[in-house]
């Protein structure tokens, strides 16, 4: 395959869209910060574009929507929102030195947007392209999902700007993700006078956290693992309540169902105490067959490139459930994610954008190219 021809990429532009995303804060949930960085978004894409960028309004803050016009052909996700509350930036504002642009949401996903967008404007034609960014990525995807998968199948393909993995390896697949709360219901009494009169909802809690984190089956890559735990009000009364809660990361659809079931049927082992479970594995596994099609058409415009399976979930799990060819960790090259140490590369900025544009490109013109065809 003859890759489709290019613009060189504006290193100094894209370093100034990133500057601008990064130092408009948006955490999760906010959404004040969220329509602001929304705004930013959209104007950094009308900007580069043309067009217009549709703020799409949600209960956890505006998506960002922007089409080229014509049979949607490609849907390039990604996400605004960021792990960082407000006034990280005062701590770690953002920097570029020694061949790094550092700062909150830098890598996750900042950067990847940048390459992104100007991926798309490196493209022959952005006739059937289509860019959505979401605003609740890193809470779970709940108000964006049916949007998501929507246009993901309008398009017929997806490419995500997630981070690259270590490398820059493309990400093939994904496990699914999920999320379980476990309350426990017991009865209070003195711990000194009648302790025997109460239901100690710490013990069951125990109980049930051994029962839970026997539930994993690292072997074929079920993780099942109690993150968080609370329990009891003081030092002499036998607590009432307790509640757990677990992460969870599967490979199949098979395991899916297996974990929600046996979170299900969880049963209390002490008389009286109660318990009551909420959550699922709400973001399926991404298969790698959903990536193989155009991880190929990767490899033939940079040869070499790797790809591997990674335990994160993004919301190319939700369009490879349903079928819709997905590359995924088409974004920044670098790490740190959810970290204080999150960087990007610059020098692999350009690289990256270049990716997509030839992407964009091998999709909107599939005549002579039978990867492409197949798809």
């Amino acid at each position: 395959m003859t890759p489709h021809r290019t613009v060189d990429a504006d290193i100094d532009a894209m370093i100034e869209d990133l500057r601008t995303l990064v130092e408009v804060e948006s955490p999760s949930r906010d959404l004040d910060a969220l329509r602001a960085s929304a705004k930013a978004v959209a104007a950094v894409i009308e900007r580069r574009l043309g067009g217009q960028a549709v703020l799409v309004e949600s209960e956890a803050g505006p998506h960002v929507h922007w089409s080229g016009g014509g049979d949607p052909t490609v849907l390039i996700l990604g996400h605004h929102d960021t792990v960082f509350p407000l006034g990280t930036l005062a701590r770690r504002p953002f920097t570029v030195a020694d061949g790094r642009a550092t700062g909150p949401g830098v890598f996750d996903m900042l950067g990847g947007l940048v390459q992104a967008i100007h991926g798309v404007a490196m493209a022959e034609d952005r006739s059937g392209v289509e860019i959505l960014v979401t605003a609740d990525e890193e809470v779970g995807s709940h108000s964006s999902r049916a949007l998501i998968e929507e246009r993901a199948l309008a398009c017929g393909a997806v490419l995500v700007g997630e981070g690259a993995a270590d490398g820059g390896a493309l990400k093939t697949g994904r496990k699914g993700c999920g999320t379980f709360h476990v309350a426990i219901t017991g009865r209070a009494s003195h711990a000194g006078l009648e302790p025997a009169a109460g239901v100690n909802a710490l013990i069951e809690a125990a109980h049930q956290v051994l029962d839970i984190a026997a539930l994993g089956r690292p072997d074929i890559g079920t993780t099942v693992t109690p993150t968080v735990a609370a329990a009891g009000t003081l030092d002499n009364v036998v607590p009432a309540e307790a509640a757990v809660t677990v992460d969870v990361r599967v490979e199949s659809a098979g395991e899916k169902e297996r974990i929600e079931a046996a979170f299900a049927a969880l049963a209390p082992h002490l008389d009286e105490a109660e318990i009551a479970v909420t959550g699922a594995v709400g973001r399926p596994p991404m298969p790698e067959s959903a990536a193989a099609g155009l991880f190929a058409v990767a490899q033939q415009l940079l040869p070499g490139i790797e790809a591997v399976a990674v335990g994160g979930g993004s919301d190319g799990n939700f369009t490879a459930a349903l079928g819709v060819p997905t590359l995924d960790g088409l974004g920044a090259v670098g790490g740190g994610a959810h970290a204080d140490h999150e960087y990007v590369v610059i020098d692999a900025m350009a690289g990256r954008a270049q990716l997509i544009a030839g992407l964009v490109n091998a999709l909107q013109h599939p005549e002579g190219n039978e990867t492409v065809r197949a798809l």
